[in-house]
């Protein structure tokens, strides 16, 4: 694939919308000095968002959650596109286009771009057909606005900045992808390393019960409410490693699922730890929405991740 580089082409952001970042793949073994993952929440969304514009899959692109950002487009023509489950308008001066995910579609110079918001999910994807002019830290541009990490020095995008474009491809194709995001009914998840510390009971109640999405949800740790877990061993542990996915039990009963930017430690007893293959339709449920969790082994886990990444790969193949 060509590129050319090409000067002043940008973004002006007239709205910043909810929580909106540049994420690309994360940051990959910096756990021992404290460097948490991040990296984009919904990884399939993310791939295909840079796909559908012929970058590399692993370019950087703009994360954004319930709203995304109103935009202003300064400079020569390049392909969008938004992917995830959202509502969008492309503003040209003689006209609007209600936008449909996983279509590209051309800016020219002074169109605008108005992500309005997600339909029933949280997070949604920006990418261009070219590059963002972005720094890399550790080897990522993933934002963590809480650690002040990543390029934009680290922050969420604000009103009034400019996001300049370093380069644009040249082959400009417009390609669409027929793609429904789908529901899950259950989470699947595996026995975390504390899994005996909780009663016969809590035990029950975390495979039976309905947990509801906390509105203190955030990139860090999807927080839940329900019935209490009980621990009969102890609330508190030594602090130790956590991974993406990993369910802490609070001292008072409730889980937190650990997302793209926990912390590297936590001292609450893991029951359980959320399959690879389900973590995107996870981050995916917003405020209010029921969990249900459903226990598989390990080696099921293994063969759902296998299965998850070849119909990842087979959507990449068909644009």
């Amino acid at each position: 694939m060509t590129i050319e580089i090409i000067m002043n082409n940008f973004f002006e952001i007239i709205r910043a919308g909810i929580n909106t970042t540049f994420q690309d793949n994360g940051r990959d073994n910096l756990y021992h000095i404290g460097i948490p993952f991040s990296g984009a929440m919904d990884t399939r969304n993310y791939k295909l968002a840079n796909n559908i514009v012929g970058n590399k899959i692993d370019n950087p692109v703009v994360e954004f959650a319930y709203q995304g950002p109103l935009l202003k487009y300064k400079g020569n023509k390049i392909n969008f596109v938004i992917t995830g489950d959202v509502v969008f308008k492309l503003i040209k001066k003689e006209n609007e286009i209600n936008g449909d995910c996983y279509e590209s579609y051309t800016l020219e110079d002074g169109d605008k771009i108005d992500i309005i918001s997600t339909n029933k999910s949280v997070y949604g994807y920006f990418a261009i057909s070219g590059e963002f002019d972005l720094k890399f830290q550790w080897g990522s541009c993933s934002v963590n606005a809480k650690a002040n990490i990543g390029s934009n020095n680290g922050k969420k995008l604000e009103v009034n900045q400019k996001i300049n474009i370093s380069k644009i491809n040249s082959n400009q194709i417009k390609k669409k992808l027929n793609y429904i995001n789908t529901r899950i009914e259950k989470i699947r998840v595996i026995k975390g390393t504390n899994f005996d510390y909780f009663s016969d009971e809590g035990k029950k109640v975390f495979f039976e019960k309905e947990f509801t999405v906390s509105k203190l949800s955030d990139r860090m740790g999807m927080r839940l409410e329900g019935q209490n877990i009980e621990n009969v061993v102890d609330t508190n542990i030594r602090s130790e490693g956590l991974i993406k996915g990993a369910i802490q039990v609070t001292a008072d009963g409730n889980p937190i699922i650990m997302l793209s930017d926990h912390g590297t430690i936590g001292g609450y007893p893991k029951i359980a730890v959320v399959i690879s293959a389900d973590y995107d339709k996870l981050v995916q449920l917003s405020s209010g929405s029921k969990i249900k969790f459903q226990e598989i082994e390990l080696s099921d886990a293994e063969t759902l991740f296998k299965l998850y990444e070849m119909e990842t790969q087979k959507l990449i193949l068909q644009t």
